[in-house]
């Protein structure tokens, strides 16, 4: 089957499975998305929602994370992987967006990637989860594992990833194309043991017969 009719052909499936696809990461807002984004770096969601819940109590505003004192916006996310990165990235985020988007996440990739600690896959899952964007698809180590297994790329590099991506999925599928397949990786295709008996997209799939 030519690849841009089975990718379509895992997209209908996938949708029949997966109706509702968005972001795990908990948030009320496109700041606290970005935020949530940025420290789900080599992060668990779950671990992430755990820690963002106390820290959107605690902090309720762009000022606030530009603000603060960095040690304790650092110790605030000392159980995150390379928190002390990553509060970095989000303060100068903060005081940047004060200081040349009015307060406001910006809506555009070009702006977006500025952003420290911003690169396309964060930049992908804001435009699309807080602004019904898609300028892009979102590449974590989800996607990464399954559009590999899938066949439909052969490199390791996340923007080489998404180009090829962006060559066989429709547009109006972008975002939610890299929702569907994190939940499908979590639910289904595991980096282990994939359950072939229980995947609804195993005949579309070149590495099903090598398991």
């Amino acid at each position: 089957m030519e690849k841009k009719k089975r990718v379509a052909e895992m997209v209908r499936r996938l949708k029949r499975l997966y109706p509702d696809p968005h972001s795990c990461l908990l948030h009320s807002n496109p700041f606290e998305l970005l935020v949530a984004t940025i420290l789900s770096a080599q992060t668990t969601d779950a671990h992430v929602n755990k820690v963002t819940a106390r820290l959107f109590r605690k902090y309720r505003s762009v000022a606030d994370y530009a603000s603060t004192p960095l040690p304790q916006l650092q110790n605030d996310l000392n159980s995150v992987n390379f928190y002390n990165t990553k509060a970095k990235n989000i303060q100068n985020t903060a005081k940047l967006i004060l200081a040349e988007f009015g307060g406001m996440v910006p809506q555009n990739m070009e702006d977006l990637v500025r952003l420290p600690g911003v690169a396309r896959k964060t930049a992908n899952i804001v435009l699309y989860d807080a602004f019904g964007k898609c300028e892009g698809i979102a590449v974590d180590t989800h996607v990464k594992r399954l559009v590999n297994r899938l066949g439909l790329t052969t490199f390791g590099d996340p923007v080489k990833i998404e180009r090829d991506l962006m060559a066989v999925v429709a547009k109006k599928d972008w975002g939610r194309f890299a929702h569907m397949l994190v939940l499908h990786g979590r639910a289904v295709c595991p980096a282990r043991k994939p359950r072939h008996d229980a995947c609804a997209i195993r005949d579309l799939c070149p590495s099903s017969e090598s398991w």
